[in-house]
C-alpha cells in the first residue's frame, strides 16, 4: 500500500489529509482492489473502528434514529439478519439494554460474537415458529423490528433488486407478527424503492411509510431504508 496526500481541509495543523492507495495485484481482482482502497479511506470505517463498533453501517441507524425517534429507552428491539453485530450494538445502547432498561435481540443464521444487553438467537427468521419463539423470549410483543440485510449481489441490477425485495418482503411479515401497536420496522431496499405491494401493506398496517438514505449510506450505492412507524397492531 501507498498513502498521498489527498485534497480537502486538514486536521488544524495545515497538513491535508493521506489518502491511501492499494496496489493492484495479480492474485487479486480489480473489484477486490477497488473495495479495500474504499474501506481504508472511508472516514465511517476509522470511525466505527475508533468507536468499538463492529461496522461503518451502525452510524445509519445512528443517523435515522437521531430523526425519527425509533429507539426508545426500555424498548424492545428486534434485529434480523443482524451479524456482524453493528446495528444491534446502537440498538442496545439508544434502548439501555445493557443496563437492563430494555431487550435487544439480534436474529441470524450465522453465529454472531457476544455483545453487552444482545440476546442472540441463531435461527431463520422466516420459519414459520420463528415469531413464535421470538415473543416468548422477551415475554410480548417488539416496539421495533429493523432488517439491514441484503443478499449476496450478481451484479445484474434487476435481479439483485428483486431478490432485496423478497427480504424486505419478508422481513415486513415477519415484523407485523410481533409488533406492538405503535412499533416501527426499518429495511433496506435499493434505489426506485419498494414494490407498489410492499408500500401497500405496509401503508395499510402503519401509520406512515417513507423511504430514507442517511448521510453515511455511501452516495455511489443504490440502498435506501424504509421505514413505516405507528403499527396499527391489526392482524
Amino acid at each position: 500500500m501507498q498513502q498521498r496526500r489527498g485534497g480537502g481541509r486538514g486536521s488544524g495543523d495545515g497538513a491535508r489529509p493521506l489518502t491511501v492507495r492499494v496496489r493492484s495485484s495479480r492474485r487479486r481482482k480489480p473489484s477486490s482492489t477497488e473495495w479495500l482502497t474504499r474501506q481504508l479511506n472511508d472516514p465511517y470505517v476509522a470511525e466505527a473502528h475508533r468507536l468499538g463498533y463492529r461496522s461503518r453501517a451502525a452510524f445509519k441507524l445512528i443517523e435515522v434514529d437521531a430523526k425519527h425517534h425509533i429507539l426508545k429507552p426500555s424498548g424492545r428491539v428486534v434485529d434480523l439478519g443482524a451479524a456482524p453485530g453493528g446495528w444491534s450494538q446502537v440498538a442496545a445502547e439508544r434502548v439501555g439494554a445493557a443496563e437492563g432498561k430494555g431487550r435487544v435481540v439480534a436474529i441470524d443464521l450465522l453465529e454472531m460474537g457476544a455483545i453487552p444487553g444482545v440476546e442472540f438467537l441463531q435461527l431463520d427468521f422466516h420459519d414459520a415458529a420463528a415469531p413464535d419463539r421470538l415473543k416468548a423470549l422477551i415475554g410480548g410483543e417488539a416496539d421495533v423490528v429493523l432488517s439491514d440485510m441484503a443478499p449476496n449481489t450478481t451484479g445484474h441490477r434487476q435481479t439483485d433488486h428483486l431478490r432485496i425485495m423478497a427480504l424486505a418482503e419478508l422481513a415486513a411479515d415477519f415484523a407485523c407478527a410481533v409488533l406492538a401497536p405503535g412499533g416501527a420496522f426499518l429495511c433496506k431496499v435499493l434505489q426506485g424503492g419498494a414494490e407498489p405491494a410492499l408500500l401497500a401493506q405496509l401503508k395499510r398496517d402503519f401509520a406512515v411509510v417513507k423511504h430514507v438514505k442517511p448521510a453515511s449510506s455511501r452516495s455511489d450505492s443504490a440502498e435506501l431504508y424504509l421505514l413505516a412507524t405507528g403499527f396499527r397492531g391489526e392482524r
